[in-house]
């Protein structure tokens, strides 16, 4: 079986891109109407040993160009300028491809290529008609997927958007919205790179939202389930509700509406997606009312006041609820008690 698995993914010897012809240079400068050139080869950063460019620099160069629609081009300009020299630092069979908003970099076959960047533009169709009024696409650029071949570079690469300190989970794919929003995942069948795809593409279009990262984690795997049914799981509604119960305590639900949670190495980041799930299917069974809810949510509070306002609950009362428990005031979000900043989400 993993022989087959690796055939549906590694290209055949047709369908090697070693005939192809030497591929230019990536450029070194970007231009756009009335403004002097942006210098991408002096605004690329080491982000772990990967190019990066310097995005507040071209976020400046691109707001002094007068003209809004150029604007927005030459930010894709950028866009495909960086991707271009993040190719040529991940070596051989790495290409660049794109189809409508969708811009690919990956050493995928030719026909997996295609196929991931139509997936990729039908899924954000999908996102955005599934949580209409709250998803939307981004004023600027693309959504760019990366597709790395291993997971020690997938790792070094997201190694730098991370504290040097502590210990997190592990992943198949994340969300980075550092600058320029983009998504990253791990070379894999398809198939099973899809769900990852729908999650953080469902990121993406919550970007705009000052949103915690329950809410926008919750709305990710909702969504996700929806356009990705997963399998059969392992455990039943029954133990995993008896894993919540026996897990969650009052001081370990304020790292929940914190989103500290949801970076812990044990258990807890597994029952926080699920916490999260659980709240957003419940709440969102009242489209309209949620959707007003989803608008004015905040971070700062997670979300607790939209929640009074919009929904007329309380949001520990609600987890209470869902644990089966009698609801008491410790349970409710108490920013006070959080340790650093609250997480936005799309880990």
């Amino acid at each position: 079986m993993l022989k087959l698995l690796k055939s549906l993914i590694r290209p055949t010897a047709s369908e090697s891109d070693d005939s192809r012809e030497p591929l230019p240079s990536p450029p070194t400068h970007v231009s756009a109407p009335d403004v002097s050139p942006f210098d991408v080869g002096a605004s690329l950063v080491d982000a772990s040993g990967f190019p990066l460019v310097d995005w507040e620099a071209a976020q400046r160069w691109v707001e002094s160009i007068p003209n809004d629609q150029s604007r927005g081009e030459a930010w894709s300009l950028c866009e495909r300028a960086w991707l271009e020299h993040l190719r040529v630092a991940l070596g051989h069979g790495y290409l660049v491809r794109s189809e409508g908003s969708t811009l690919l970099l990956s050493a995928l076959p030719a026909n997996v290529a295609a196929a991931t960047l139509a997936f990729v533009n039908k899924t954000v169709q999908r996102i955005l008609q599934v949580l209409d009024g709250v998803a939307a696409s981004p004023e600027w650029g693309n959504d760019i997927l990366i597709v790395f071949d291993e997971a020690e570079s997938y790792y070094r690469y997201v190694s730098h958007y991370y504290p040097e300190d502590g210990e997190f989970a592990t992943s198949s794919g994340m969300y980075l919205n550092h600058g320029c929003g983009h998504f990253v995942t791990v070379r894999a069948d398809l198939r099973s790179v899809e769900p990852v795809i729908a999650h953080e593409l469902t990121h993406a279009c919550l970007s705009h939202l000052t949103i915690p990262a329950w809410l926008n984690e919750g709305l990710a795997v909702n969504t996700e389930f929806r356009l990705c049914p997963p399998p059969q799981p392992t455990a039943s509604p029954r133990q995993l509700h008896a894993r919540h119960r026996k897990f969650w305590q009052p001081k370990l639900i304020q790292e929940f509406w914190s989103g500290k949670s949801f970076l812990r190495s044990d258990e807890g980041n597994e029952l926080s997606y699920d916490l999260a799930r659980v709240l957003v299917s419940q709440f969102a069974a009242d489209w309209d009312q949620f959707r007003q809810f989803a608008l004015a949510a905040d971070v700062a509070d997670s979300a607790a006041a939209s929640a009074n306002e919009h929904l007329g609950i309380d949001l520990g009362a609600a987890v209470c609820a869902v644990l089966e428990r009698e609801p008491e005031p410790s349970w409710t979000p108490q920013p006070e008690l959080w340790h650093g900043n609250p997480e936005r989400g799309a880990f």
